[in-house]
């Protein structure tokens, strides 16, 4: 991969130049495809939304002033602000309408509990208030700091670190039921190994 810095490439891409905006999407593409499909719950608006973020990159390369912050955590707010302008738009989705994701696994019965486990999990992210969601899938999806992620959600950090516990409680009690079963689930496999 090119070692030149993002700052650098951006320079690159308000010239015209598109290996670079190629190769800034090479390195952030898949993280902006994670945010979104964390934050919509849908993997074809996640990839619309980082398809947008990246469309952006090119018309608005020229604009970038290196210094006022970092490309990466620039890139992080547009997505989540273009996240939460779909949410906003969208009507409330029936959780039983999202298609499950297709499996490798050869074990049925494990991949289905997990499966059940990880809508459960989903759906109890869905359900949060979305400044919450937002700040949860920023720290625990994406690794950004509690600063990172005030940044982008133009908050303070106290703030951020509000919305995280308030939200972490709501899934606590959300997946209480959860954890005991993937306890069980873990000791039955024991038993059958």
């Amino acid at each position: 991969m090119d070692a030149s810095s993002d700052d650098d490439l951006v320079a690159a891409v308000a010239r015209g130049d598109e290996a670079s905006c190629r190769l800034l999407m090479e390195r952030h593409l898949p993280r902006m495809v994670a945010l979104a499909r964390r934050m919509l719950g849908n993997q074809a608006d996640a990839e619309d939304v980082a398809q947008e973020v990246f469309l952006r990159v090119w018309t608005h390369a020229e604009r970038w002033q290196p210094g006022r912050a970092q490309f990466g955590t620039w890139l992080h707010r547009v997505a989540t602000n273009l996240c939460l302008d779909r949410l906003r738009k969208r009507r409330p989705e029936n959780i039983d309408d999202i298609p499950e994701p297709a499996s490798s696994d050869p074990r049925p019965d494990e991949n289905l509990e997990r499966r059940e486990l990880a809508e459960r999990v989903e759906a109890a992210l869905q359900a949060l208030p979305e400044r919450q969601r937002t700040a949860i899938v920023l720290s625990h999806y994406q690794g950004l700091t509690n600063i990172e992620a005030a940044e982008i959600l133009e908050i303070s950090v106290e703030a951020v670190e509000s919305l995280l516990g308030r939200a972490r409680r709501q899934l606590r009690g959300a997946l209480a039921t959860e954890k005991d079963e993937l306890l069980r689930s873990n000791e039955r496999s024991a038993q059958n190994a």
